[in-house]
């Protein structure tokens, strides 16, 4: 079966053209080839001529998720509280659920049953984040101004009792607040006063 031979590919997604190779078939003999096998359930279409084994995407770790989170929207970076969990910084746990931010749109994608989530922000906030193991994720301080910040516009629901904010650089974050709006930067203030009057009862 044809199908067994594509297990010879040693990337976690591939093309057309990857198929093609391993199989030693014409480019478009792949692509149909692959649409049968989507039909099937066998592979999961990511995006235009790109796929994943369907088995394989149900057992990925957090960080190959991220990877794809990465693809599926580009230029994005994952953030918000995916970012949070991963940085330790809140006690929330995400399955199945991947939150990133982009500068194109606000969009959902279910693949596999897994929901990767884009949040759009503005070009000038679109920052603050670093490349680790190969994934663009957000540092701690901007995924919460992220999440600050699109709360603070009403588009995004932030669960503030699971926030560790000792875990945070707090000039850091004063740094990166002056680029926001100030109704950003008053909220985030708000936080660390009712954060401080917890810590005093």
């Amino acid at each position: 079966m044809d199908y067994k031979r594509l297990l010879q590919i040693e990337k976690l997604y591939f093309s057309h053209e990857d198929v093609a190779e391993i199989l030693t078939i014409k480019r478009e003999s792949a692509a149909v080839l692959c649409a049968r096998y989507v039909k099937k359930g066998l592979l999961t279409r990511l995006k235009r001529d790109l796929y994943v084994r369907t088995e394989t995407l149900a057992h990925l770790g957090l960080t190959d998720l991220y990877r794809i989170a990465n693809l599926l929207q580009v230029p994005s970076y994952v953030s918000l509280m995916t970012a949070l969990s991963h940085h330790g910084v809140s006690s929330q746990v995400q399955r199945g659920f991947v939150e990133s931010v982009s500068i194109k749109r606000t969009k959902a994608f279910d693949r596999g049953g897994i929901a990767f989530r884009y949040l759009k922000v503005s070009t000038a906030l679109y920052g603050g984040f670093v490349k680790d193991q190969g994934v663009f994720i957000a540092s701690p301080e901007k995924a919460l101004l992220d999440s600050i910040y699109l709360a603070s516009m009403g588009r995004y629901a932030l669960d503030l009792v699971s926030l560790d904010l000792s875990k945070l650089d707090r000039k850091k974050l004063i740094h990166l607040a002056a680029e926001h709006p100030s109704k950003t930067q008053k909220f985030m203030e708000r936080i660390y006063e009712e954060a401080g009057r917890s810590r005093e009862l």
